[in-house]
């Protein structure tokens, strides 16, 4: 798969330290732009180093990278004259640039940029699994609230409000929204699980 090489490249450069970074504990956010560009950069480092190392996270940046709303922040982002001054001087610190190197290097290797490949691909797997399971609780926590007839009476005049009809319709337009839709899907293959949401749709039915 070629975003996962791609992402390999990219997490192995994240492992450059960033000065910065210990620095933006305490920094509140909002009041200088170029600082603001350094957390932001200090941020997403940290974040891809920590996605490298957890399946879940991994598995999430790539379904968050599949969203064109956020993609386009970060596009503005990165558009930004502080984004790219800050970018612009890392790349001339001499730390990232032996970095580089010795990610060329292994990259140039094929028995190590396959090893990564394995590792990256098996780790989108297993955080993809972890995703679908706790999509698969969390709608398994829903059905159980709906049995309450309170939760489906409020459910039922929630439907009603064409403001939160509006905001179902956007949110069903999130892909970050498709897991739910295939975690429901997957519990349907249970009979019973069918069954008890059928019994479900009819009861909601009758509440609008």
């Amino acid at each position: 798969m070629k975003v996962l090489s791609l992402f390999t490249t990219t997490a192995l450069l994240s492992v450059v330290g960033l000065s910065s970074a210990a620095e933006t504990d305490n920094y509140v956010y909002g009041k200088d732009p170029k600082k603001d560009a350094e957390y932001d950069v200090s941020m997403g480092m940290a974040g891809i180093q920590q996605a490298v190392q957890d399946p879940k996270m991994l598995a999430q940046l790539f379904q968050d990278m599949q969203d064109p709303e956020l993609m386009a922040e970060a596009k503005k982002m990165m558009e930004s004259p502080d984004w790219k001054k800050k970018m612009k001087d890392l790349t001339n610190d001499k730390a990232f640039k032996n970095n580089i190197e010795s990610v060329k290097k292994t990259m140039d290797d094929p028995n190590e940029a396959a090893k990564m490949q394995a590792k990256m691909e098996h780790m989108m797997k297993t955080g993809s699994k972890e995703l679908h399971n706790d999509a698969k609780d969390t709608m398994a926590s829903a059905m159980e609230a709906m049995g309450d007839p309170e939760t489906m009476a409020e459910a039922a005049r929630m439907m009603k409000d064409p403001q939160f009809q509006q905001q179902l319709s956007q949110m069903a337009k999130d892909p970050s929204f498709k897991k739910y839709v295939n975690a429901m899907q997957d519990m349907m293959q249970d009979p019973s699980t069918k069954a008890q949401m059928d019994q479900m749709a009819d009861s909601f039915r009758s509440a609008l």
